[in-house]
């Protein structure tokens, strides 16, 4: 039973100890997205060595600690791009929320992990939103009526 890091489900083989700390991990990871994280300051918190860490995220996630916090970053960014109001929202904002500061380095790796870059996204969920609006007003005027 093997799946991608973004899915959280375990690898098997991973022990209880590597489970009980990858989670750990994932939960202080998860409270401070928007933190820069190094391995050496979250092994510490663990109580691992930085190897040990990394080999306790490889064997449950298959992935290191820094790659699956990149992926919780971009999913979380995506979730708030898709949910977004269309007048509080921007590409920037979300980006910097989720501990991203290079612009086009983060609009790169969320189309490579996504297919597409954020503005659209966004743009789409204003589009659905518009849409939306525009189907509850045509009920409302047949209501009306």
């Amino acid at each position: 039973m093997e799946r991608n890091s973004r899915t959280g489900t375990r690898r098997q083989g991973a022990t209880a100890s590597h489970r009980e700390t990858v989670e750990q991990a994932e939960a202080y990871l998860r409270a401070h997205l928007d933190a820069p994280m190094r391995v050496s300051s979250l092994s510490r918190m663990v109580g691992l060595s930085e190897r040990g860490l990394r080999d306790a995220f490889y064997s449950v996630r298959g992935v290191s600690p820094k790659r699956w916090l990149l992926g919780e970053r971009l999913e979380r960014a995506r979730r708030a791009l898709r949910a977004g109001d269309s007048t509080t929202i921007s590409v920037t904002g979300v980006a910097t929320d989720f501990g991203f500061y290079e612009l086009g380095r983060f609009a790169a790796t969320y189309r490579a992990a996504f297919g597409e870059v954020p503005s659209v996204t966004l743009r789409d969920t204003i589009r659905r939103s518009a849409e939306s609006q525009s189907r509850l007003k045509g009920i409302d005027d047949v209501c009306a009526r």
